[in-house]
C-alpha cells in the first residue's frame, strides 16, 4: 500500500492489554497506528508507529493528540476509543473524585475524541469504534461507576451512529466480557484480601462462561478491525457486539 493511500488508526489506551494488541492487529493488517497512553512508552508498539503519552482526563491532551497526528500523517481512517479506569468499590463508599475519574476516562474522552476526528474521519468515509464493556448490558456489584460509564459509552455509540450516518461515519461498540488484562487481574485482586490466589480467582471467572475460559485481549482486537473494516461490517452502524464467552446468555438462576 503506498503511503498516500495508507490507511491511519488512531487508538486510546494503546499502552493497555486490548490496546496493545489492537494496536498489533491493526498493525499487521497494514495500517499506520497512532497510539494514545498514559505510560511513557507502549511495550511491543509497533517500530513505525506514532505513541503519543497524554491523560485524557486533561481537557488540553486533545489538542495535543490532534496536532501531534497531524505532524504525523494526512488521514485518518478509524478511531478506537479504547481508554478505560475501572474502580471496584461499592457505590456507597465510591467518592465524587473517583466517580468523576472514571467518567473522565472512559465516558468523556470517547466525546471529544469523536469530535476531533469527526472531520479526518468524514474525508475518508471512515469508523469508530468504542470499547464499551458487558457491564453496559449486565453488570455486578461493587463496580457501578465503571457500569455507568460503559453504559454511558454504549448509549453514545447509538446517538454517534444517527449524527455521523450522513458524512459516512460508521460507528460501533465491541462490548468485552472477562478478558485476561492487567485491568481485570486488579479488579479480581482489589478488596479481595485473604481470598482465593489470583490464577484460582481467575479460574473461578472462567467457569462462570458458556466457553469456560478468560477471553485473550486479541480476540477482541479482532472484533474491533472486523468492525472498523468497511468492507467486511459495511451494513453495521449503532450496534454493540457482545464478546464475552457466552456469559450473559446464561440464567443467572441455572
Amino acid at each position: 500500500m503506498s503511503a498516500e493511500k495508507q490507511k491511519t488508526v488512531l487508538i486510546t489506551g494503546a499502552s493497555g492489554g486490548i490496546g496493545k494488541a489492537t494496536a498489533k492487529a491493526f498493525a499487521e493488517r497494514g495500517y499506520r497506528v497512532v497510539g494514545v497512553g498514559r505510560s511513557a512508552k507502549a511495550v511491543d508498539f509497533p517500530a513505525d508507529g506514532l505513541y503519543i503519552q497524554a491523560d485524557l482526563t486533561k481537557l488540553d491532551s486533545f489538542e495535543i493528540i490532534f496536532a501531534r497526528l497531524r505532524e504525523y500523517c494526512d488521514r485518518l481512517d478509524v478511531l478506537v476509543n479504547n481508554a478505560a479506569y475501572q474502580i471496584t468499590k461499592p457505590l456507597l463508599e465510591t467518592t465524587v473524585e473517583e466517580w468523576d475519574t472514571v467518567m473522565a476516562t472512559n465516558l468523556r474522552p470517547a466525546f471529544l475524541m469523536a469530535q476531533k476526528a469527526h472531520p479526518w474521519l468524514k474525508a475518508t468515509k471512515g469508523a469508530i469504534v468504542n470499547v464499551a464493556s458487558v457491564h453496559a448490558v449486565a453488570t455486578s456489584a461493587n463496580i457501578a461507576a465503571y457500569a455507568a460509564s460503559k453504559g454511558g459509552v454504549l448509549a453514545l455509540t447509538r446517538a454517534m451512529a444517527i449524527e455521523f450516518a450522513p458524512d459516512d461515519i460508521r460507528v460501533n461498540a465491541v462490548l468485552p466480557g472477562a478478558v485476561d488484562t492487567p485491568m481485570l487481574r486488579a479488579g479480581i485482586k482489589r478488596g479481595r484480601e485473604g481470598e482465593l490466589p489470583e490464577e484460582e480467582q481467575m479460574a473461578a471467572l472462567a467457569a462462570k462462561t458458556v466457553n469456560g475460559r478468560i477471553g485473550l485481549p486479541e480476540e477482541i482486537a479482532s472484533v474491533i478491525c472486523f468492525l472498523a473494516d468497511n468492507s467486511q461490517s459495511s451494513f453495521m452502524t449503532g450496534q454493540g457486539v457482545i464478546v464475552d464467552g457466552g456469559a450473559t446468555c446464561r440464567l443467572s438462576t441455572e
